[in-house]
């Protein structure tokens, strides 16, 4: 009875981290419906806005190493604070900013490249920008807080003890971060399917071309999807930050969003959450129930051997769209 109680414990907490890999997963999903590429850069996005985030909050002055060095000054600081919400907002502003520039500097020049090209020029990205936030805001590891509430939550405890005699340890973050996650997707698959910017966006994700010849701005798109791409990213930065503090091993979580990829599919944003919430389960009760027999540490390498078979037997994911080409 006790393992059952333990096991409902730990597929909880499964769930919990599944939806944190969802919000990863989301963004990569965007980003390939509206160019047909996988953006390899997305984990480093969810760093640069935490980086950013944290930056404006402590009133950080921006490429401060670079301008000790050129000037011989001791700038750190600018000796105030920005609120949370303030700052938030900022950050927002900066990945739109962020969004124009990359379509302005990389996407526009590659307008119907290959999807391999594409590729390789989010992994260009990705470096970049992980040297870019280590120039502007510095490599030490950061703590941030947006007043989310962290900690056992007493209610949940409570409730499990009255029921099994014994509470349940549920993160009140995670609780939190399920609510945004659900209300972000809702609000995507809305936009996707009800807007004529979503629709445009599945168009110019089929061929670029043609999307151009009906009239669509190919830009204006690439702008938007990127901006929200950077909006997910610092929902999902700001969940992990919260977490695990900013650290540069923070751009490591899109190595975790690939198995939730493949088991939700490449093309659908409820199939991001579901593929993490099967990640995250499926790791947590692997590790439960086989790990003491194998030695533990099962969580590293569960999930890619699940998207492994996976990807011999369904390729397309879960709720992916069967691509049938003529050859």
């Amino acid at each position: 009875m006790d393992q059952l109680i333990f096991g409902a414990e730990v597929f909880l907490n499964g769930l919990m981290t599944g939806v944190m890999y969802s919000l990863v997963a989301l963004g990569f999903v965007l980003i390939f419906k509206a160019s047909g590429v996988f953006n390899y850069a997305q984990g480093v996005l969810a760093l640069f806005a935490a980086l950013t985030l944290v930056g404006i909050q402590q009133g950080q002055v921006p490429f401060a190493h670079l301008i000790n060095a050129a000037f011989g000054t001791s700038l750190h600081h600018f000796g105030w604070t920005v609120p949370s919400i303030l700052a938030i907002a900022l950050t927002v502003l900066v990945m739109v900013v962020l969004a124009f520039l990359i379509e302005k500097l990389v996407l526009q020049h590659l307008v119907g490249q290959e999807p391999i090209i594409l590729f390789m020029a989010t992994i260009g990205l990705a470096y970049f920008l992980e040297g870019l936030g280590d120039v502007m805001w510095g490599a030490d590891i950061k703590t941030l807080d947006v007043g989310l509430p962290q900690g056992i939550s007493d209610g949940i405890e409570s409730i499990t003890a009255g029921w099994f005699g014994y509470g349940f340890f549920i993160d009140r973050l995670d609780i939190w971060a399920t609510v945004i996650a659900a209300l972000l997707v809702a609000a995507l698959v809305a936009f996707s399917q009800y807007t004529k910017q979503g629709r445009a966006m599945r168009a110019v994700a089929d061929d670029h071309q043609a999307a151009l010849s009906v009239g669509i701005s190919l830009r204006f798109i690439w702008v938007m999807v990127w901006s929200i791409a950077g909006f997910v990213a610092l929902v999902a930065g700001i969940m992990w930050g919260t977490k695990s503090g900013v650290q540069f091993s923070l751009s490591l979580i899109a190595l975790k969003a690939l198995p939730v990829l493949m088991l939700g599919g490449f093309t659908s944003i409820p199939g991001a959450i579901v593929g993490g919430l099967i990640i995250g389960v499926g790791e947590k009760m692997f590790e439960f129930i086989v790990g003491p027999m194998v030695g533990g540490a099962t969580e590293t390498w569960f999930a890619y051997v699940l998207a492994l078979i996976f990807l011999v037997f369904r390729p397309q994911g879960l709720f992916g769209e069967r691509i049938i080409e003529r050859v």
